[in-house]
């Protein structure tokens, strides 16, 4: 095999370390941008924020009345603490009323008049700002509050935190006392040898009157139960309210109300007050008492209407303003090798490409999001059954980008709009074809699926072939099994689950 030399030319896009960078920022979330910009800002001293640009957007007026401050002169300053004290306007009467006429043998001057210290914690105490911050008590916590406070002997106890242990997030109980019985026999004989099953029960129904009511459950029927003997004696049809949940909670949750009025011989109106009753109690007691923390979403970009016309801005406080120290970047001398110079050019040359690639993650983000509103003014106008159709190339092609970037851009990106905080993939979806020849969103499709729902009559609801038939109506051909596919994505009942008295 021969070898041999050969000169070609072509062009090749080589992923370096500043396009790197710069994907990596345009896919991140607003949360992860600012931990970015921190680390950033913890790693490199040539970066700091630009504080003095919000002060400025802050107060714009303080410059003005900048010569108006350096014009006071220290006779126009206020006095000091000490001579507002001992100020001759201060009459005589005043500090004979602020001195007490007897003080205890056993008191100090400092006991009475305390010096006033300036705000915050003391240097020599070991306070640290989250200390006074609460936490958040789960389930398990409040049941054990509660606990405390309930008069046991040992044994329940130990019982009754067995039975705590295995209560849900949603309150119900996934043991039996039977499990439980056993399990304390096994581990310690001795000890629970004279406990029996009906202590267990005792014990786990003392449980079940703790806050809040229907905890400790075993299953949907006796929740309900719970919370029903805990309302007053004289609620109406509380008795019979007791009986449907205890033996006829299935036939309720078929729908058979024919059945159910013949074996409680009800009415139809009261057995619509029976459901009105049961429908007020809360079948997952224990999503009362929350453990999760919130989660706030921080919009990347706003949209306003201002003077009938949408316009789009960036959301300043998403990603704080940075700026290159000009203190550190004056020291850099041209010429010198040193290791501190060289240090100083590294972090310098850093700091540039990390500022340009906010600055193309911003224009990007601001370039896409005002696309999307131009298309979807209809949406901000009429809501969700004005969206139109839109994909991701329709929006590459408008500003020139490939899909892939729309898709960085568009992913975990929040817009604040009228109608509420929607995220930028929000706006992207399939389409039907109408009868005209044109075409409808998903999005529009479920918005009037949702809205033939709402306004139908519950006594007979609406079936996914009658909702096709509407939609067609319309304009808008859809079929039956993508009616029940919308219908199953918004979680909506089919018909026969749908129908109600009340």
């Amino acid at each position: 095999m021969k070898q041999s030399l050969q000169l070609k030319i072509g062009q090749q896009l080589t992923m370096t370390p500043q396009l790197q960078q710069a994907i990596r920022l345009l896919q991140l979330s607003t949360l992860d941008l600012q931990q970015e910009i921190q680390e950033a800002l913890d790693s490199n001293p040539l970066l700091e924020m630009d504080e003095e640009q919000e002060i400025s957007d802050s107060e714009p007026d303080k410059n003005s009345d900048t010569a108006e401050h350096d014009s006071v002169t220290a006779d126009e300053q206020p006095a000091s603490d000490d001579e507002r004290d001992w100020d001759d306007s201060t009459s005589e009467e005043t500090w004979n009323e602020q001195i007490p006429t007897e003080l205890a043998t056993d008191s100090q001057w400092d006991d009475t008049f305390q010096h006033q210290s300036s705000p915050g914690p003391d240097r020599d105490s070991d306070w640290e700002p989250g200390d006074n911050d609460s936490m958040e008590e789960d389930l398990q916590d409040h049941l054990l509050w509660q606990l405390n406070l309930t008069p046991m002997n040992d044994c329940d106890r130990m019982v009754a935190l067995a039975l705590i242990d295995a209560v849900d997030a949603d309150g119900y109980l996934r043991t039996t006392t039977d499990e439980v019985l056993e399990h304390f026999h096994q581990s310690e004989p001795e000890l629970f040898a004279d406990i029996d099953l009906d202590e267990v029960e005792a014990v786990l129904r003392r449980v079940q009157q703790f806050d809040p009511a229907g905890i400790g459950a075993r299953d949907l029927s006796e929740c309900l139960q719970l919370q029903l003997r805990q309302l007053p004696e004289d609620t109406p049809l509380l008795q019979d309210t007791l009986r449907l949940v205890r033996d006829h909670l299935n036939l309720l949750g078929s729908h058979d109300y024919r059945t159910l009025m013949r074996r409680l011989r009800l009415r139809e109106e009261s057995l619509q007050q029976i459901i009105g009753l049961i429908q007020s109690l809360n079948p997952r007691p224990g999503t009362l008492i929350s453990s999760e923390p919130p989660e706030y979403v921080i919009p990347d970009v706003m949209v306003r209407k201002h003077q009938g016309q949408w316009s789009v801005t960036l959301n300043a406080e998403a990603s704080p303003r940075l700026r290159i120290n000009t203190q550190y970047a004056d020291l850099i001398r041209r010429a010198d090798n040193s290791a501190d110079n060289t240090y100083l050019k590294n972090h310098l040359q850093e700091a540039r490409w990390f500022l340009k690639s906010l600055l193309s993650r911003n224009e990007t983000l601001l370039k896409v999001a005002t696309e999307i509103v131009a298309r979807q003014i209809d949406f901000f106008e009429e809501g969700e059954e004005g969206m139109k159709p839109m994909i991701l190339h329709d929006i590459a092609e408008a500003v020139g980008m490939h899909e892939s970037t729309i898709s960085r851009v568009t992913t975990q990106k929040y817009m604040h709009t009228p109608r509420g905080i929607f995220e930028l993939k929000y706006f992207f979806s399939s389409h039907v074809g109408t009868a005209d020849g044109g075409a409808a969103s998903s999005t529009a499709i479920r918005a009037l699926i949702k809205k033939l729902v709402n306004n139908e009559n519950i006594a007979k609801p609406l079936s996914d072939n009658r909702i096709a038939q509407l939609l067609k109506e319309q304009g808008i051909n859809v079929a039956r099994r993508t009616v029940a596919k919308y219908r199953e994505a918004m979680n909506i009942p089919p018909s026969n689950e749908r129908k109600r008295l009340v």
